[in-house]
């Protein structure tokens, strides 16, 4: 499959099978990198790496992903170019393009990765917006398929704040797949209604079922339960109004008993504020599958970097 030259930015843009490509090629990936053997799919690339909100995770996997494959990554923090500042976010991109083969966005506004893949001329990856997060949900895909054998006719539960940028991204990602997935949310953190009835048509052709609910009821028989922090990055001030809203869809053992499914797996994209959207016991149960969920950032990311710049194989 040629995904040569494409940006990143949202699974809104990929077909399920280009979707199943990117998951399949990062399992290849990685089998190799267990085996210790590297690619040069990026050798002689220039990859910038700019965050304007820190990261562990994504900022590793881009690293390590790029030099894996022969490539040369350059961080560029919020004080290091004038993204938007004393320089237009257009300027900024025709920079860069001109100087870099890849650029990763990891920021506020979506809108800015949409400019810089506007105005490049080379493939943007979205390392996280607020409102969409790919690569976490490539991530856990692989983890599911590690898991379950397969994406297709698979029931996931996601608890928690159901209209940040992972909430966003699973309900895209698990429609495209054929996933049927459940938010369990308060009414006023439910995804916004557009982005549901874009999602209603990925299910109908997908043959999904989507359920976005405040019932607590509604978590039986889910092979996975996903959760995520409670307050994303920027909103840091809402944190008092948002615990106590939000404590009734803590994944704790009595949500799980609810489940009632013995081989159900919790998954957490991290980090992980504990005793708040998870409990420390349920955390620590699940915790080999969770780091098998974050060690796989790496390998979906150097995927989507393989298939968009490089030469698209493992």
């Amino acid at each position: 499959m040629n995904l040569k030259g494409r940006s990143f930015l949202t699974l809104k843009d990929y077909t399920p099978d280009e979707i199943e490509y990117l998951i399949d090629l990062a399992a290849k990936l990685k089998e190799k990198k267990k085996k210790g053997i590297l690619g040069n799919s990026l050798k002689g690339k220039n990859i910038a790496l700019i965050f304007e909100k820190p990261s562990t995770r994504t900022r590793c996997a881009f690293t390590i992903g790029c030099i894996d494959e022969g490539g040369h990554p350059e961080y560029l923090g919020r004080d290091d170019i004038q993204l938007g500042h004393k320089e237009s976010i257009e300027d900024t991109a025709r920079v860069l393009g001109r100087m870099f083969d890849g650029i990763e966005y990891r920021g506020f506004a979506h809108e800015n990765a949409e400019i810089l893949a506007k105005y490049s001329g080379v493939p943007v990856w979205n390392g996280l917006t607020d409102t969409y997060h790919p690569t976490q949900i490539l991530a856990d895909f692989l983890t599911l398929k590690e898991q379950f054998g397969k994406l297709k006719g698979l029931k996931l539960l996601y608890a928690g704040d159901g209209r940040n940028n992972v909430a966003n991204s699973l309900l895209i990602g698990c429609t495209k797949m054929g996933i049927d997935i459940t938010i369990l949310s308060p009414k006023s953190l439910w995804p916004e209604g557009e982005l549901v009835n874009i999602c209603k048509g990925y299910a109908e052709a997908s043959g999904s079922i989507i359920e976005i609910t405040q019932d607590l009821n509604s978590v039986k028989d889910v092979d996975a339960v996903y959760t995520d922090v409670w307050c994303s990055m920027g909103e840091e001030a809402l944190a008092e109004e948002r615990i106590k809203l939000l404590k009734p869809y803590q994944v704790n053992d009595d949500l799980l008993k609810k489940v009632g499914k013995p081989n159900t797996i919790v998954l957490h994209c991290l980090p992980a504020v504990k005793g708040n959207e998870i409990t420390h016991e349920v955390f620590e149960r699940f915790s080999k599958v969770i780091f098998d969920e974050a060690e796989n950032r790496m390998h979906t990311i150097k995927a989507v970097m393989v298939a968009t710049l490089g030469n698209g194989q493992a």
